[in-house]
């Protein structure tokens, strides 16, 4: 890849990935690397910029990480953000201490000097602050550009070696005018926002190329999903009719679903595709299992098994490609520094039984907007390319306890009522989630004068820009009631309709 890069050093923060795609959304690459990335391999890759994320450490603690002082010497750009602005005072010679009081949430800061950093911004600004420890005493060629009610110095600058600080997050949308921080400082790199879908594509397609080289042939695990289907389109770019694609159905998708994946891969999209119902598997070893966690694990497992077995039908293959996306490999606790929020079948390397040469992943550092865009490059259909996200194990995380047949038809049609009415009241395109979720809750109802004792449905709807963060959508109280109707009345088992109004964080989109 020729394209100017921003390399984003990981100090642990929570943010990282939000600043890559806020990079990114400006036309320039970026990329983000572990902390002690050897100075000599950063170098190599001739990033036009450097930016140091956040992280939960305290400067003056043995174990809180640290790069080499040699990043300043690559004259280049630096900017860091909260720990990051902190390290940099630090490494610098400046003081850093405990705030008298620390802040959290949004705060109004107030710019003092807008020359460089802060230029184009209001005087004040609402930001977002999450910081226990903050800079006390600028290093020597640095002055403060900003500050807040206790944090005298909530940003500062060295223009001469353009290093540059800001103890609030940027690029997170509860800072107001974060995005203009970060233009600002591609301004000052240089940036000319080369970097796009269309680059991106065309150096995904080489580098398949490469790898598979002329004769090698790739088994695809296709899902139907937005990412399955655009790293399909992308390999058969690549290397056309030496894809195979396997659709498995495990008995857990949506209603229609497994008809229209099909339909679509089989008669608009020049693909072989082999179809695999492997329900009575999935259904027999996931009998009696409760856990979240344990039924996505065993889902994986069942899916390999169930590859393993198509792939030797079909001969030899040489590689496995699947549709991983960056958020998958954040929530498995792949990335750098990463907690483990939930296990994705799709995550976790090559595994060895599979017997494969190589695993493909050509969308692992991608999030769901760019693999979008990238569909709509490749020439994807509009409706294909904006389907609802749907998770691997489908529905089988959606039924809350043990599964059986009955408990996921239950959730099967509920969710065809939901998306049937979301439709009609034309919000399709404005709610990026939404789906419906058997709690396992049983309560006593009044139907037709007579008590019932049958099962509570959630709704569960959002709204997103990266599906790292997530807010409730406001569905119309009428629709909501129109759809909560429809439910009791035409779902057997169901009394009851509740709507889920909590945000990403601290719930994950689906429930479990």
């Amino acid at each position: 890849m020729n394209n100017q890069t921003i390399v984003i050093l990981d100090f642990g923060g929570q943010y990282k990935e939000l600043i890559a795609r806020r990079v990114r959304e400006c036309g320039v690459y970026s990329v983000i690397l572990p902390y002690d990335t050897d100075v000599a391999e950063i170098a190599a890759m001739k990033p036009i910029g450097i930016i140091f994320t956040g992280g939960p450490n305290s400067v003056y603690s043995d174990e809180s990480p640290k790069c080499s002082m040699d990043i300043f010497k690559l004259g280049v750009p630096v900017l860091g953000i909260c720990y990051g602005m902190q390290l940099t005072a630090y490494l610098l010679g400046g003081t850093v201490e405990k705030a008298a009081q620390r802040e959290y949430g949004r705060i109004t800061v107030t710019m003092d000097d807008k020359t460089s950093l802060l230029s184009g911004m209001s005087d004040a600004s609402s930001c977002w602050l999450s910081h226990t420890y903050q800079v006390k005493k600028c290093p020597a060629g640095f002055h403060p550009i900003a500050h807040s009610t206790n944090c005298p110095v909530a940003a500062m600058a060295n223009d001469d070696r353009r290093i540059y600080g800001v103890q609030f997050h940027p690029e997170v949308t509860h800072s107001d005018e974060g995005r203009a921080v970060i233009e600002n400082f591609l301004n000052i790199c240089g940036c000319v926002g080369d970097w796009s879908m269309e680059t991106y594509a065309q150096t995904a397609i080489a580098n398949i190329r490469e790898i598979v080289g002329d004769k090698g042939k790739v088994l695809l695990g296709l899902s139907g999903g937005v990412d399955s289907s655009v790293a399909a389109a992308l390999i058969y770019k690549a290397i056309g009719d030496r894809l195979t694609c396997v659709y498995v159905d495990h008995g857990f998708m949506r209603k229609g679903e497994t008809e229209q994946v099909v339909d679509v891969f089989t008669h608009t999209f020049p693909v072989r595709l082999v179809a695999s119902d492997a329900s009575k598997i999935f259904y027999e070893d996931l009998k009696g299992v409760s856990d979240p966690e344990t039924k996505r694990k065993i889902i994986g497992r069942d899916f390999l098994k169930v590859f393993k077995a198509e792939s030797e039908k079909l001969g030899k293959l040489d590689y496995f490609a699947q549709g991983t996306i960056y958020p998958d490999v954040i929530e498995s606790g792949q990335a750098t520094g990463a907690a483990v929020i939930k296990s994705h079948h799709n995550v976790g390397g090559l595994p060895k039984e599979l017997g494969f040469t190589q695993l493909i992943e050509p969308l692992r550092m991608l999030f769901k907007d760019e693999v979008r865009a990238l569909g709509e490059t490749l020439g994807l259909p509009h409706d294909l390319v904006w389907r609802q996200p749907f998770p691997g194990p489908g529905l089988a995380i959606r039924v809350i306890g043990d599964l059986t047949p009955e408990k996921v038809e239950i959730v099967r049609e509920s969710d065809a009522v939901l998306r049937e009415e979301i439709a009609k009241a034309g919000l399709d395109a404005d709610i990026h989630q939404y789906f419906t979720v058997l709690t396992g809750i049983r309560s006593v109802g009044v139907m037709g004068d007579e008590r019932t004792y049958d099962y509570t449905v959630a709704i569960r709807a959002v709204t997103t820009d990266d599906f790292m963060t997530a807010d409730w959508a406001r569905i119309p109280y009428d629709v909501v009631r129109t759809i909560s109707a429809r439910i009791v009345n035409e779902v057997p088992h169901v009394n009851r309709v509740v709507l889920d109004v909590t945000t990403k964080p601290p719930a994950s989109i689906e429930w479990e």
